[in-house]
C-alpha cells in the first residue's frame, strides 16, 4: 500500500487534517437513498491509539452512523446506531502503517436478501471479510446517512467530535448505488499487489453525492461533481498538500 505505481490517472493532491485544529468539513444533506450508498476515500493516517472518523453522519443524539479506526486496537469500524444499535462491522485486521495510502470503501445496500452482501468493506481493493465484531442491519433496514436535514461530515463524526488527523484524497460519497471498490481503483498490471485510484468523476452521484478532489487550495470544501460544496472548519489553503495516493511521501512514524 505504501508504494507507487505509474497510472494513467494521477491524483494531484489531498487535504492535511489536523486534528489538533478540529478539522473537519460538512454540508447539510437532502432527503436520499437510505438504503442504497458508497464511501470512498483514500486515507493516511497520521496518528494511532485515538478514535479517528472518516466520514459520520447523524443528529448527535441517538441516531449516528460512522466510518472510523478504533482508539483501542486500531481496527477499522463501520455502524449505524438508531436507538439501538443496527449495525456494527468491527474487522479483525488493524491499521497501523502511517507510511501508507490505504483505500477504504464502504458499500451498502439494506434491499440485499443476503446479509453479509449489505454492507461490504474494501481496503486496497480487497473486500474485508473477517470481524471481530460482525452485526449486520436487518434486510431493507434505512440507515441513518441521507437524512433531510442531518449532515455528511467529513473527518469528524456527529457525536463527541472525534477528529480524523492524517491526510485524505479523492474523497467520495455516492447517493443511490452501491458500487464495489473497482469502481474507484485497479491493482497495477505489472505490479498486482499495488492498488491505485481510477477516476471517479464518470460515476452516477445522486441527489446528495458529492466528489472532493482538494484541487483548488481556496476552497478546498469544493464539490468536483457540481453539487453543493462542502463547509470548511478549521482548514486554510496551507492545508491542501501534495502527498497522494499516486505520489507518496516519506512521512515520520508517530
Amino acid at each position: 500500500a505504501s508504494a507507487t505505481a505509474s497510472t494513467g490517472y494521477d491524483v494531484d493532491n489531498s487535504c492535511r487534517f489536523n486534528d489538533g485544529d478540529s478539522a473537519s468539513m460538512t454540508k447539510t444533506s437532502g432527503s436520499g437513498d437510505r438504503r442504497q450508498f458508497t464511501i470512498s476515500a483514500w486515507v493516511k493516517r497520521g496518528v494511532l491509539g485515538t478514535e479517528q472518523e472518516i466520514y459520520g453522519s447523524g443528529d448527535s443524539g441517538s441516531n449516528v452512523f460512522g466510518v472510523f479506526f478504533n482508539g483501542s486496537d486500531d481496527k477499522l469500524s463501520v455502524t449505524d446506531y438508531q436507538s439501538g444499535g443496527t449495525l456494527t462491522l468491527t474487522t479483525n485486521r488493524v491499521f497501523r502503517d502511517c507510511s501508507a495510502w490505504y483505500h477504504i470503501c464502504v458499500a451498502i445496500d439494506t434491499d440485499q436478501g443476503t446479509e453479509a452482501n449489505r454492507v461490504k468493506i474494501y481496503v486496497n481493493g480487497t473486500q474485508e471479510t473477517s470481524f471481530s465484531t460482525e452485526t449486520y442491519p436487518s434486510q431493507n433496514t434505512d440507515v441513518y446517512v441521507n437524512v433531510s436535514g442531518q449532515p455528511h461530515n467529513v473527518g469528524v463524526d456527529q457525536g463527541p467530535g472525534r477528529f480524523f488527523d492524517g491526510y485524505m484524497a479523492e474523497v467520495v460519497f455516492i447517493d443511490g448505488t452501491q458500487y464495489a471498490a473497482s469502481d474507484f481503483g485497479e491493482f497495477d498490471s505489472d505490479s498486482p499487489t499495488i492498488w491505485k485510484p481510477k477516476d471517479p468523476s464518470g460515476l452516477t452521484f445522486g441527489t446528495n453525492g458529492f466528489y472532493l478532489d482538494f484541487e483548488a487550495s481556496d476552497n478546498l470544501g469544493n464539490d468536483a461533481n457540481g453539487g453543493t460544496d462542502l463547509t470548511e472548519s478549521n482548514l486554510d489553503a496551507t492545508d491542501q498538500a501534495t502527498d497522494t495516493p499516486t505520489n507518496n511521501f516519506a512521512t515520520l512514524n508517530p
